[in-house]
C-alpha cells in the first residue's frame, strides 16, 4: 500500500461545491481507500491505496460525481513525493516570516509549470517570489500588499484558475506528518 495526499480543487468556497469531510472520508473508505484522514474544510485528504495515481484521480473524480452531484478536479501525489517537493523547497519558502503567505502550486492540467509561469508573467518585483520544482511552482508573496501582486490576481483568473490547485506552506507540511 501506499501512502497518498489528494486535492481537491475549489470545495467549500464561499458555499459553493459543499462537501463534508466527515462524508467524503467515509465515502473514500466505503470505496476501499485505508487509513484515509482530512486535513481541514478544503479538500485535503491522506489515505492509502494499492492503485496508480492516475486510477486513483479517476477513481475519486467520479465517486464525488456521484456522491456529491459535483465535478471537482483532483490532485494527487505520494505523501513521499510531497516530502521530497517540501525538502527541495527554496530557502525563503516555508519559513516563520508572518508578513509572506507562502504557497505550493500543483498543476491540474497537461500544462508544464513553464507554461502557467509564461501565462501569468513575472511575479511583481519586491512584493513575490516563484521557483518551479520539477512539475510544481513554489509561490510567495507579501501578506498586506498582496492585492499588487501579480501572481495573487492571475492564479485566480478565469482560464487559469481552472488549471491550478493552491495549498498554502502548513498545509502541505501537515500532510506529511
Amino acid at each position: 500500500m501506499t501512502k497518498y495526499a489528494a486535492f481537491l480543487r475549489g470545495i467549500n468556497i464561499s458555499g459553493k461545491n459543499k462537501i463534508s469531510m466527515p462524508e467524503l472520508k467515509l465515502a473514500l473508505e466505503e470505496a476501499g481507500f485505508t487509513d484515509v484522514s482530512t486535513y481541514l474544510n478544503s479538500g485535503n485528504v491522506v489515505f492509502e491505496a494499492s492503485s496508480n495515481k492516475k486510477d486513483l484521480r479517476s477513481q475519486i473524480e467520479q465517486l464525488i460525481t456521484q456522491r456529491f452531484s459535483l465535478n471537482i478536479p483532483v490532485y494527487i501525489l505520494e505523501v513521499d513525493r510531497l516530502k521530497e517537493i517540501i525538502s527541495s523547497a527554496p530557502e525563503w519558502w516555508g519559513t516563520d516570516d508572518k508578513t509572506q503567505y507562502d504557497n505550493l502550486i500543483f498543476i491540474l492540467s497537461d500544462d508544464s509549470p513553464q507554461d502557467i509561469c509564461s501565462t501569468i508573467g513575472e511575479p511583481s518585483q519586491n512584493l513575490e517570489k516563484i521557483q518551479i520544482h520539477k512539475n510544481v511552482i513554489f509561490w510567495t508573496f507579501d501578506r498586506k500588499l498582496y492585492q499588487k501582486c501579480n501572481w495573487w490576481k492571475k492564479t485566480a483568473a478565469s482560464g487559469i484558475a481552472e488549471k491550478l490547485t493552491i495549498r498554502t506552506a502548513g498545509t502541505v507540511k501537515k500532510l506529511c506528518k
